[in-house]
């Protein structure tokens, strides 16, 4: 109840950065793979966004659709019972199409490391564990000062990262009956302005999930999932407010983890519910990830 409480009360204090999550610096965690000491994997996310948006969502001769994939090297490490880090390593490849002319970007992201300390698991009838921590994201991915000038109506997405150092405060909580269970992962990123003189706005990010653990071979246990990503924005920084960001996206998740022996493999597709970005300019799109994983 105490990190329900927090997480509706975050959402309510916390803003977000890159718009609708898509561009640089978003982190879906989501369910991590049962690993008991490290896992290493390879992570495919896409989104999209549409902007330049005319009233009521028309659009125009300015309406821009872009692209946003990540191939992402993620692992984890259980040290002890009580510390976990996790690390993540994106390749971004970016795409921005209007009236048949297109513009890609293809390079390093920013890299980002969490840890995690365990402050209770309980393995009772009902078992339950909470993890708090925090990370940094490192600007590792290349900043185009000049992108920014050129588009200065269109969000400030389409760079490979933020030139920025950046903080996370994270928690995990899990509560689960036999097979039944709850997932929570909620995430706060404090941006730090550039030396370019722009400052992504802090980020809040929670994500809900249920699953069930079906279990039809003694090595194989497999998991469907489903729930709720939250995520909010304020306006970006440059001297003064940016017009074109800001706002909210509420998505659903549906999807599934396979786990056998020591591989894992899952996905989920994260349609839009609700949203309202950059006063209606902007409109997010349909989101997907999949991953494979080895546990060792």
């Amino acid at each position: 109840m105490t990190l329900l409480l927090f997480l509706l009360v975050a959402g309510k204090l916390a803003f977000a950065c890159d718009i609708c999550g898509c561009g640089v610096g978003s982190y879906y965690i989501g369910l991590l793979p049962d690993f008991k000491q490290r896992f290493a994997g390879l992570r495919y996310q896409y989104k999209t966004m549409r902007s330049h948006l005319g009233p009521g969502g028309s659009t125009s001769y300015l309406t821009t659709d872009e692209t946003y994939q990540a191939a992402e090297l993620w692992g984890g490490w259980n040290i002890g019972k009580k510390f976990r880090l996790l690390g993540f390593v994106p390749l971004n490849f970016s795409e921005r199409s209007n009236q048949g002319i297109s513009k890609s970007k293809t390079g390093l992201g920013d890299i980002a490391v969490t840890g995690y300390y365990q402050v209770f698991s309980k393995m009772n009838t009902v078992a339950h564990s909470l993890w708090i921590g925090g990370g940094v994201k490192l600007p590792t991915g290349k900043y185009e000062p000049a992108e920014r000038k050129e588009n200065e109506d269109s969000p400030n997405n389409f760079q490979l990262g933020t030139a920025s150092v950046d903080f996370t405060l994270n928690a995990m909580y899990d509560i689960r009956l036999m097979d039944v269970g709850l997932n929570t992962n909620i995430s706060y990123k404090i941006n730090t302005r550039n030396k370019y003189d722009y400052q992504y706005g802090n980020k809040f990010t929670a994500n809900l999930l249920a699953y069930y653990k079906l279990r039809p071979l003694k090595e194989l246990s497999i998991s469907p999932n489903a729930g709720l990503l939250y995520e909010t924005a304020d306006k970006d920084t440059e001297q003064i407010k940016v017009d074109v960001s800001g706002g909210y996206t509420l998505m659903g998740t549906a999807g599934v983890e396979l786990s056998f022996k020591q591989y894992a493999v899952g996905g989920n597709f994260q349609p839009v519910l609700s949203q309202e970005l950059a006063g209606m300019k902007v409109k997010a799109g349909n989101r997907a990830m999949v991953h494979l994983t080895y546990l060792f």
